[in-house]
């Protein structure tokens, strides 16, 4: 993917460059809990040099998010993902799961029934409220 096109698919989907030079999305009631999600380079070490993005290019992208965050497990992944689809419509690209095959219905099922469960166990936590 090329760099400009990378930062004109990030920002159509709601992203904001930031924090380790990396793209976020932030939820305006809770941003200072940190990001929803967050979208860094495959390349090491990760980060994207804005200075360099017109001749910048990268092979592929790494969607993640920090659990606890400022929203659910599952209310996360459902903002992350259609954003990825978005961004890998926009740029031409194809979602592929941890091992990196296609991202299918069944995938999905599974994260989103894997993430349900991460909710269920934290239920009433709060993000920096957390027992050791």
């Amino acid at each position: 993917f090329r760099g400009v096109d990378l930062v004109v698919a990030a920002e159509k989907v709601g992203l904001e460059f930031g924090d380790m030079n990396i793209f976020h999305r932030l939820d305006d009631r809770s941003a200072a809990l940190g990001p929803v999600f967050s979208v860094a380079n495959m390349v090491k070490p990760g980060s994207f040099d804005l200075a360099r993005i017109d001749t910048a290019s990268t092979p592929g992208l790494g969607f993640f998010m920090t659990l606890p965050g400022p929203l659910s497990a599952l209310d996360a992944w459902d903002a992350m993902l259609p954003a990825a689809q978005r961004m890998a419509e926009l740029l031409d690209g194809v979602l592929l799961d941890s091992e990196r095959n296609g991202l299918g219905r069944q995938g999905i099922q599974h994260i989103r029934d894997d993430l349900r469960g991460w909710d269920r166990r934290h239920e009433g936590e709060e993000i920096g409220l957390r027992s050791r």
